[in-house]
């Protein structure tokens, strides 16, 4: 069930999560619950599908990961809770992989439109594939959508989100292809001082500035 509170704007970035409750795998969740973590919410076209399988145990296999990073799994596809109780029991049975995190049942389709995960007049769930980034606060913070014939990668889903925490608390910029670990950029500069001041420093353009140390 929606909050229709928080339905009267788009999903995107910089706008707060609609809040909705749901049945799932791992029993009734409300998207507010997750408040205090960050969250990875994502929607695909169909159980039982290869793509999607594929997906599924590669964000399993790397559940750990995430929960160091403090940030949880949550899935949704328009199919029925049965479905996702036998699809998620196949793959344990057929590749030994136990999917833990919740798969929100959306048969109305009334959560991905509110996420504009399918577009509001289609009567098909065949374009569902995106990925939200939700903060501790609550807002989307970035997302991404993919074709249905296109697989995502959930190292660089765990790429972005190092990013976005990183950008956040060092108060830092990150730069084409940056992962964990890497020299981060300082943020373009706003006025004439901080521009001079960068275009002092030998061997580095003033628009494109290293951050002394790594994050």
């Amino acid at each position: 069930m929606l909050d229709t509170a928080s339905t009267n704007q788009v999903a995107q970035i910089g706008s707060a999560a609609p809040d909705f409750d749901a049945r799932t795998t791992e029993g009734l969740v409300r998207l507010s619950d997750y408040r205090g973590r960050w969250l990875i919410f994502f929607s695909h076209p169909a159980d039982f599908t290869p793509v999607c399988t594929s997906e599924f145990i590669a964000f399993e296999k790397q559940i750990e990961a995430f929960n160091r990073r403090e940030c949880d799994l949550l899935g949704l596809s328009v199919d029925s809770l049965y479905s996702h109780l036998a699809w998620v029991k196949d793959i344990e049975t057929r590749f030994d992989v136990r999917i833990s995190f919740p798969i929100v049942e959306d048969i109305s389709m009334a959560i991905a439109r509110a996420y504009g995960m399918i577009h509001a007049a289609s009567d098909s769930t065949a374009s569902v594939r995106s990925v939200y980034f939700i903060d501790p606060e609550g807002i989307i913070r970035a997302l991404i959508h993919y074709p249905l014939a296109v697989g995502r990668s959930v190292d660089e889903i765990f790429r972005v989100l190092a990013a976005l925490q990183t950008s956040e608390t060092a108060g830092v910029s990150t730069p084409e292809g940056w992962r964990p670990g890497e020299d981060t950029v300082l943020p373009a500069p706003t006025d004439m001082r901080q521009v001079d001041e960068r275009a002092a420093r030998s061997g580095q353009a003033w628009y494109l500035t290293s951050k002394g140390g790594r994050q």
